[in-house]
């Protein structure tokens, strides 16, 4: 498992209103498929008390051959947090092998349900791992 980070290539998105969602700025990986090297990512998403119950708040990779036009990684699933109990929901630390035809642009698209509650004061972090 890898360990180490590189400041240039961490991004940090505070969470969208209820019903609305963002995007972090992309990071370049540097080559394009067949990758050689498998990067790791790790996403990190903090306790979300605000977040409404049912309500969910979506993290979902994309990826992008050009650096403009964005979809969802084929084959990796999205991080999904649902509030419940009046407490919302607990923070969330994943970290994934990006698949090796994954295309050199990457960025965190966040969502949030509608009526899911104000989290703007939260952050996701998305970084690279080597």
């Amino acid at each position: 498992m890898h360990a180490l980070k590189d400041a240039l290539l961490i991004r940090t998105l505070a969470l969208p209103a209820a019903g609305a969602n963002a995007t972090t700025s992309s990071i370049d990986l540097g080559q394009v498929p067949p990758n050689e090297f498998r990067f790791e990512v790790e996403m990190d998403l903090p306790a979300l008390p605000s977040l409404a119950d049912t309500k969910k708040a979506t993290i979902t990779l994309e990826d992008s051959a050009d650096g403009t036009t964005f979809a969802a990684i084929a084959g990796l699933a999205s991080l999904e947090v649902t509030g419940a109990g009046g407490v919302g929901a607990a923070a969330v630390n994943r970290r994934v092998r990006l698949p090796a035809d994954v295309r050199r642009y990457l960025r965190a698209k966040a969502a949030v349900e509608a009526t899911g509650g104000n989290n703007t004061a939260k952050s996701l972090t998305l970084a690279l791992v080597f």
